[in-house]
């Protein structure tokens, strides 16, 4: 028997090799190199494309009809379809990306189960048998829906053809990285096992009208496994962040053809499935204890005005280097921070350790957190508390300054819905006795830790 012969091409320069090396001899690139079949002998790629080309009709703009297939479907859950864009769009191609556990698996199932209430869905699963998703299903109360069909089965190529037959309007893959095309010999989840197979999953979407969601491995650092032409092929990328043991998760849009990447859901895990959270805030401030160093910030996830308490405890160091920990917030802001509360204010924190708390599991990437992150260290290093009716919200330049932030009234109106009189914030234009507006670092400290 011939066995088949591969050849390994970089994919910066183009140089091919019979066997896989770590680094390009010809351009110096590392990890470049992809497993493909070698061309057959005779004519090249190039040559044949020649004769087999054949002239395309165009269309113009004001013939291409907008299909009644176009209509979006719904999740379920108001959140998420803004995030999508109003809904799950038929023929276009979702990538779901997250931690392992985080619930990836069950918020797909749970949206599989109410699209099923309409239309006719499939859950084609590569990682795990029918037995341990129908567990997961009577868990979620989806065991009973009709139209809602699964299968086992880690081939790209009866997963497309099954596509191809238009029976389903909604298809979910769980999960691209465990499938694999009989014409490439590599293991699944390769770079040429994702890319070959991810294209003919989305050449089947587009040509049936369904649409697709594709579930999405993560590497150590958080990024999504595989080649960046994964993301590229997609419509849409969501990221599923969040502590899978507790806490808050949050689905957000990193790429949209079809909407916004400004919006977010938020869910909380319970026995029955992801329940959406309906008033975050209240949630988040429902345990709070007006202690030193607690502060209200008013931030955005998305669109959506959030309150979240910051908290932090500064302590002498007990050794020559003082520590600085930071739990939802990015730790090489909070050391500018640091340096720039000990530069403009009289703060002496060089010997002291400081550790930073958001509470509720999020991840704050908002440069209005700045103003609440430097008052609640120097609430904790003074030992002072700040009033229960304050929140806290604003930029901190280099020189102290306190910098404007964008969407400030969507904030304000969040604050006082919950109860709150007073916002410590940038000062504005705005004739509203709500805000205490304040200019800079120092003058904040003083009126308000005193």
């Amino acid at each position: 028997m011939v066995k088949s012969r591969t050849q390994f091409i970089c994919q910066n320069c183009g140089a091919s090799y019979p066997k896989w090396t770590g680094k390009c001899d010809n351009c110096g690139e590392w990890n470049t190199l992809v497993e493909q079949a070698a061309v057959s002998q005779g004519k090249s790629a190039v040559a044949k494309s020649v004769s087999r080309g054949h002239v395309l009709t165009p269309q113009t703009m004001q013939s291409i009809s907008i299909e009644e297939t176009a209509k979006r479907m719904t999740t379920g859950y108001s959140d998420l379809d803004a995030v999508l864009g109003g809904g799950v769009l038929p023929g276009g191609v979702i990538l779901m990306a997250g931690q392992p556990g985080i619930g990836k698996s069950t918020l797909l199932l749970q949206v599989a189960s109410e699209v099923g209430k309409t239309q006719t869905v499939l859950y084609a699963s590569g990682e795990e048998s029918a037995s341990q998703v129908k567990l997961r299903a009577e868990r979620l109360g989806a065991n009973t829906r009709e139209q809602l069909h699964f299968v086992a089965s880690t081939s790209a190529d009866d997963i497309a053809a099954t596509i191809r037959s238009g029976a389903y309007k909604l298809v979910i893959i769980d999960s691209i990285q465990t499938l694999s095309l009989d014409e490439i010999t590599s293991a699944p989840g390769t770079v040429s096992q994702i890319t070959n197979s991810s294209n003919v999953i989305i050449r089947a979407a587009k040509e049936a009208g369904a649409a697709v969601v594709l579930v999405g491995h993560v590497t150590k650092e958080g990024s999504i496994a595989g080649p960046k032409v994964l993301e590229h092929l997609v419509d849409v990328v969501l990221q599923f962040e969040g502590d899978r043991y507790g806490g808050f998760k949050v689905v957000r849009a990193v790429k949209n053809r079809f909407g916004s990447t400004n919006e977010a859901a938020i869910f909380e895990m319970y026995e029955q499935g992801l329940r959406v959270v309906e008033n975050p805030s209240a949630a988040l401030l429902a345990e709070r204890q007006n202690a030193d160093g607690s502060v209200v910030m008013a931030t955005l996830e998305g669109t959506r005005p959030l309150l979240v308490e910051i908290q932090a405890l500064v302590n002498p160091t007990s050794f020559g280097y003082p520590k600085r920990t930071a739990s939802g917030f990015d730790l090489n802001r909070l050391n500018l921070l640091i340096a720039v509360l000990e530069r403009r204010t009289k703060l002496n924190l060089s010997d002291k350790d400081i550790y930073i708390n958001v509470v509720g599991g999020l991840k704050l990437n908002d440069p209005a957190a700045d103003l609440a992150i430097c008052m609640a260290i120097a609430s904790a290093a003074a030992g002072k508390r700040l009033g229960d009716e304050l929140v806290v919200f604003g930029e901190i330049g280099l020189g102290g300054e306190i910098r404007s932030v964008h969407s400030a009234e969507r904030r304000i109106a969040e604050a006082k819905k919950l109860g709150f009189t007073q916002a410590i914030a940038p000062k504005s234009g705005q004739a509203d006795s709500f805000i205490k507006g304040v200019g800079d670092l120092r003058q904040a400290l003083i009126d308000y830790l005193q």
